[in-house]
């Protein structure tokens, strides 16, 4: 897929942080932590790494893994001390050695999507998960993307689709195992204005396919499958104790004979 909008990350992150901070960014934060609680506490290993694309977002609360890492595309003030700033698109992690890894929205802020992805996927171990948290384009969100500016936040994101994400995770030898979605308001920016919509928010929590405004999916990296060698057979002789012969009156008699 080719994206006709490419994106400047390092000019959009002060946008995308202020607009994080704001009550509408605050209340989908909130929503997006309650859907990672449903499946964080599930996923075990030694080593969580979270891409996202603001370093003072850590969103692993509900992890019991004991290493959390936060990896941001720069220094900023407030960033948990777990921070390391650098390039999502290059990690410099070692290959195959994290059992989680979260993205929050680095997908939709990422100048190459496809590249993000391929560096989650090769840091993350055989048998690990990744969970990967975006925009739905199948919600309110997405229908209000198309009618607004796209050079605002958060309309300049990709908002790339489940079945899009499905194949990419697939490509990538990753299988998916969950999906959530949350978030059902339209993204009015006033709230009194969403409270007056709760009524689409039940009418869109009842549809049958994810309309919620965030996507969450957790896929899990397979490998091929492996036959473990076995020893050759080696044949074992059982010693069997000897029983010997009691001697008879006959042979006692020969005996005294001689």
């Amino acid at each position: 897929m080719t994206f006709h909008q490419p994106l400047n990350v390092n000019q959009l992150t002060p946008a995308i942080m202020h607009w994080f901070d704001s009550p509408l960014g605050q209340e989908l934060i909130e929503v997006e932590l309650g859907l990672l609680e449903q499946v964080l506490p599930t996923l075990f290993g030694y080593h969580l790494l979270q891409l996202g694309v603001d370093s003072r977002k850590p969103m692993f609360g509900a992890s019991p893994v004991p290493h959390r890492i936060l990896l941001g595309p720069s220094l900023e003030l407030g960033m948990d001390k777990r921070s390391i700033v650098a390039s999502n698109s290059e990690l410099p992690v070692q290959s195959d050695s994290i059992d989680v890894v979260l993205l929050h929205h680095a997908l939709d802020f990422a100048e190459s999507p496809h590249q993000v992805l391929r560096e989650a996927a090769r840091v993350l171990r055989p048998g690990g998960h990744m969970v990967i948290l975006g925009f739905n384009p199948a919600s309110f969100w997405g229908i209000a993307r198309y009618l607004r500016r796209r050079k605002q936040v958060p309309w300049s994101g990709h908002f790339i689709r489940h079945g899009r994400l499905q194949d990419w995770l697939g490509l990538l030898e990753l299988t998916e195992v969950r999906s959530r979605s949350g978030f059902y308001m339209p993204p009015f920016e006033s709230v009194r204005r969403r409270q007056r919509c709760g009524w689409l928010h039940t009418l869109a929590r009842r549809a049958p396919a994810h309309s919620g405004a965030v996507l969450l999916i957790v896929a899990r990296k397979d490998v091929p499958g492996m036959t473990p060698l076995r020893m050759p057979w080696r044949r074992k002789l059982i010693s069997l104790p000897v029983i010997e012969p009691k001697p008879t009156a006959r042979g006692q008699m020969r005996n005294r004979r001689h």
